[in-house]
């Protein structure tokens, strides 16, 4: 297994602290100082240098994965996962260009397009991928629920009061 990913038991998505977290669960458990018998000091030795050399790999591709921005498509699941942890952490823009990854498209991809769109208060947009959400999936209430409020969001933009908050909101930004 020459992965080193797949040594220490994580994605290939994954970031520099997920790889530095897995290393060293790893690291207490096959420490050669935690075995007695020298059979098993030798065998936990070799894993140890290969569970290093995992991580020095692993510590390299995803610092270079943050450094400058990946575009190679990734599975519809690992976008998302991705793409909800960017929308928590730095923001819809990027959270957005990873879900664009995805190699395919399903239900949970439109509907997490549609959350971001919402949060960039794209609402015409959102309210699109929402309903194709719901096209896909027709009994799923999450994304009925997500497709009214983005219908509700674009109707409340279009009134002047909706006007004048995000005219007020563009100015409290800057």
């Amino acid at each position: 297994m020459n992965d080193p990913f797949a040594i220490l038991g994580i994605r290939p998505t994954d970031d520099t602290d997920a790889v530095r977290h897995a290393y060293h669960q790893l690291a207490r458990q096959c420490h050669p100082d935690h075995f007695h018998d020298e059979e098993d000091r030798q065998a936990a030795h070799e894993r140890m240098a290969a569970i290093n050399k995992a991580y020095e790999e692993a510590m390299q591709l995803a610092s270079s994965r943050k450094a400058m921005p990946y575009t190679a498509p990734i599975p519809c699941a690992d976008a998302v996962a991705v793409a909800r942890k960017m929308l928590a952490q730095r923001g819809p823009e990027s959270a957005l260009c990873q879900l664009l990854r995805a190699e395919s498209r399903s239900a949970e991809w439109y509907a997490l397009q549609g959350e971001i769109l919402m949060a960039m208060e794209q609402y015409d947009s959102a309210e699109q991928s929402w309903r194709h959400a719901v096209r896909m999936e027709p009994n799923n209430v999450i994304y009925r629920r997500g497709a009214l409020a983005a219908l509700v969001a674009r109707r409340n933009a279009n009134t002047l009061r909706g006007r004048i908050r995000k005219l007020f909101g563009r100015r409290n930004r800057k």
